[in-house]
């Protein structure tokens, strides 16, 4: 738009801020993301006009009442997880909508396939886990697998090996996606055919009262990352009205607060697989607990929280 306009859509809002001193740190915050986002325009569009000028000074005042306090760091902290991250689940309703869609598809073609093709199983799982569980199977014990190794040993092993998953789901983002979309696919048919390996086995009940107890973290988690990635692809192929470097590090900085917001989540889901779903003898009410409080925190944090946040950002504008 021309600047004009520009001023005349934003100028009584900055002048506000200067006038009116906020009043708790998460609408001091909420002014400060929102002041950089119209400076970040200004500076695209308007690179040598005094409003860039003005609104550079202006954030900078902002940031200097933001930052003065270094101990007031874990407060900063709290408003990564209560404000930042999901502001960009907010923000990107689209992209992670599409990683759901496509992962809940590769999970279905995963489930169809081992339906169709007895070997299937073997060849996404591996013989030596098809064998195994089969043979915990014969014992009555179908879940047993979770039970093998060390608590500690297998919470660092799992934890790492899911941390890396995710990264590397966000990380393919730079490649336009494409190894965003392997990721999803590859996890999505393994999860499908593991399901129906269980259901033909005439075990699913247990393997979902069992394995959902660190999947209903683990699996949106994943899903998450690959939304990461597609908002990372997507500053490359969609830039807009940006250049293409702006929408890029604009994209990153959203898509990399997603994956750092993720981390707890994993390492909670890593802890439960490794301290808690070996005890299949649990009795179902506390499995299900367990599995319920998961999937509405999920729920909550990520599709009900992002839209209370960014209603109460826009209002403080």
């Amino acid at each position: 738009m021309r600047e004009a306009a520009f001023l005349r859509q934003n100028q009584a809002r900055w002048q506000q801020y200067e006038a009116h001193p906020a009043t708790n740190p998460d609408e001091l915050a909420a002014r400060f993301v929102a002041l950089t986002d119209d400076l970040a325009y200004a500076q695209t569009f308007y690179p040598a006009s005094p409003t860039t000028a003005y609104l550079n000074q202006l954030a900078g005042r902002l940031h200097q009442s933001l930052y003065k306090n270094k101990a007031e760091q874990p407060r900063r902290l709290g408003h990564f997880w209560a404000v930042e991250v999901p502001l960009v689940v907010a923000r990107h309703q689209a992209a992670l909508a599409w990683a759901m869609g496509l992962f809940v598809l590769f999970t279905l073609l995963g489930a169809l396939s081992a339906a169709y093709d007895v070997d299937f199983v073997r060849v996404v799982l591996g013989d030596d886990y098809v064998n195994q569980t089969l043979a915990n199977i014969r014992r009555g014990d179908p879940m047993a697998i979770y039970k093998s190794g060390g608590s500690g040993v297998m919470f660092l092993g799992i934890a790492g090996n899911n941390l890396y998953v995710a990264l590397r789901t966000f990380a393919w983002g730079l490649t336009l996606g494409v190894g965003t979309l392997y990721s999803l696919f590859f996890n999505g048919v393994m999860l499908g055919a593991f399901q129906y390996f269980f259901y033909q086995q005439h075990v699913l009940l247990p393997s979902l009262l069992t394995i959902w107890i660190h999947g209903t973290l683990e699996i949106p988690s994943i899903v998450l990352a690959g939304g990461a990635g597609f908002i990372l692809g997507g500053g490359l192929l969609f830039p807009g009205t940006y250049g293409r470097r702006e929408s890029l590090a604009r994209a990153a900085r959203d898509a990399i607060k997603l994956a750092l917001g993720l981390v707890p989540i994993i390492v909670a889901a890593a802890f439960l697989e490794s301290f808690v779903t070996r005890h299949t003898e649990m009795p179902v009410a506390l499995s299900l607990s367990i599995i319920g409080g998961s999937a509405a925190f999920i729920i909550w944090y990520f599709g009900i929280y992002p839209r209370v946040v960014q209603r109460r950002v826009a209002g403080n504008r």
